[in-house]
């Protein structure tokens, strides 16, 4: 058991589920408390020790029966339920031992146990789950679609097929009814409780592929390799290891910041107004002058809602809500051929979910419909206000229009407003102003001239590095 504890621990971990050596053997104190003979206790001290995260929960619950079974398969019954004399045993042996020879090395195994009532040893159970394909999926969540094809490759149902016969044989030699219909209903609990342990195999199977997967994942994508990693090659199994990088990214900045906080408290030497002061000193510099740095911004920020800049957009806004002691004030508006004010969703929720709600809520209905023009006009129209000389405007896209007015009108306006416009770019810089028949031209160097600087954002280092350099003077 110690050892299936371990390596269940060690499955949690691949998944990427935070155990620590100290969290795994208070799990195996609480088990000496708790027991194994009552299931949902035994789950329960696991679940209590191991797991510190609401999120983590569905994947416990997906990992635990893989290494603890759904229920323990029911135990094999004798033949009729015990009720046959030995010589309708030594009968039924002999019509079974006729069966045999149709059936396949594997099945055979099966046929005995599940007529004779006899466990299958481990051997036994090795050398049929070595008879057929691995799964070639380690998801849990496909376990039973797996088992039921590890059940096929067995031909399972020819033993029910041969079951039939048998019983039609044995009908034939005289055996009553009634035993019949013992024999029967012991050999189909008994084929029952087969499957029920082949399914069981194949999740172990199936556990042992997602750990080896996941370990081959830790060593291939080591932290560096993430932060480097293009948002448009990121998938499914990678944004779990980001989101915990981005955790560490925002300790990271908001230590730099508060040592900036500190330093800009006395900020840069004021040659003038010091020479001023110390007229009264004639002119010798007894009390000194410093030019004060105001480093928490106040953010608008204009996101591309389009598929293709999803990643980049919710790690941003991750990071960028992650910060909010750092900043002054923040309004957010994501727009796709219209605008749309996201600010209410981080008044009311953590950013995850935030993000996640509008990603749900705010979505394109149909290809090529970016419109940034449209959307800045409409921001000039109702939202100009929020923009004043403290503040800084980041717009985070591609300036791809799909040929509409990019709108440099409206940007004027905000930039005359605005204290700083930064541009986050989630192309590469090469493809900056390329023509792409997908959608069509890019309008990113009409926009540059109106701005003060220019991020390419294509990574999580690029753009941590980015959001770093709005605090630096702003």
């Amino acid at each position: 058991m110690d050892r299936r504890i371990t390596e269940f621990v060690a499955a949690l971990r691949a998944s990427g589920v935070r155990v620590s050596p100290a969290e795994a053997a208070d799990a195996m104190r609480a088990i000496e408390q708790a027991g194994v003979v009552e299931r949902r206790f035994f789950a329960l001290a696991m679940q209590t020790s191991l797991i510190k995260d609401v999120k983590d929960h569905a994947t416990f619950q997906e990992l635990f029966p893989l290494y603890f079974g759904k229920e323990t398969p029911p135990p094999l019954l004798p033949p009729a339920g015990g009720q046959l004399s030995n010589a309708q045993l030594q009968q039924l042996m002999q019509q079974m031992e006729q069966q045999v020879a149709q059936l396949s090395t594997e099945l055979a195994c099966l046929w005995r146990a599940m007529l004779l009532g006899q466990a299958l040893t481990q051997r036994d159970l090795d050398r049929i789950m070595g008879s057929i394909l691995p799964p070639h999926v380690s998801n849990p969540r496909y376990r039973d679609w797996m088992a039921r094809q590890a059940l096929r490759e067995l031909n399972f149902r020819q033993l029910e097929r041969a079951l039939r016969e048998l019983l039609a044989q044995l009908r034939e030699q005289g055996v009553d009814e009634q035993t019949l219909q013992a024999l029967a209903e012991a050999a189909r609990a008994n084929q029952a409780a087969l499957a029920a342990q082949i399914a069981q195999a194949v999740g172990e199977q199936m556990a042992e592929q997602a750990r080896e997967e996941g370990h081959a994942r830790m060593r291939s994508r080591s932290e560096g390799a993430l932060l480097d990693l293009p948002f448009d090659r990121i998938d499914e199994r990678d944004l779990e290891d980001l989101r915990k990088i981005v955790a560490r990214l925002v300790a990271r900045l908001r230590t730099r910041l508060a040592l900036r906080q500190r330093r800009g408290r006395t900020g840069t030497l004021d040659a003038k107004t010091t020479i001023r002061t110390n007229q009264r000193f004639g002119g010798i510099p007894m009390v000194l002058r410093h030019r004060k740095r105001h480093l928490k911004p106040k953010l608008v920020i204009f996101c591309d809602r389009s598929v293709s800049t999803q990643q980049v957009m919710s790690f941003m806004l991750l990071l960028i809500y992650s910060l909010h002691d750092q900043l002054s004030r923040t309004r957010s508006f994501a727009f796709i051929d219209h605008l749309y004010d996201i600010s209410i969703y981080f008044n009311e929720a953590r950013p995850e979910v935030a993000i996640n709600q509008i990603l749900e809520q705010i979505h394109p209905t149909r290809s090529y419909s970016t419109d940034l023009g449209q959307a800045l006009r409409e921001f000039c129209r109702d939202h100009l206000s929020c923009v004043d000389q403290r503040t800084t405007v980041i717009v985070l896209g591609d300036g791809r229009n799909n040929d509409n007015d990019p709108g440099l009108a409206a940007f004027e306006q905000i930039r005359a407003r605005a204290r700083r416009v930064v541009w986050f770019a989630t192309e590469e810089r090469w493809k900056w102003g390329v023509y792409d028949p997908g959608s069509l031209s890019s309008d990113i160097y009409a926009y540059a001239p109106l701005c003060d600087a220019m991020h390419e954002v294509t990574t999580l280092r690029q753009l941590a590095d980015a959001i770093d350099g709005l605090f630096v003077r702003a």
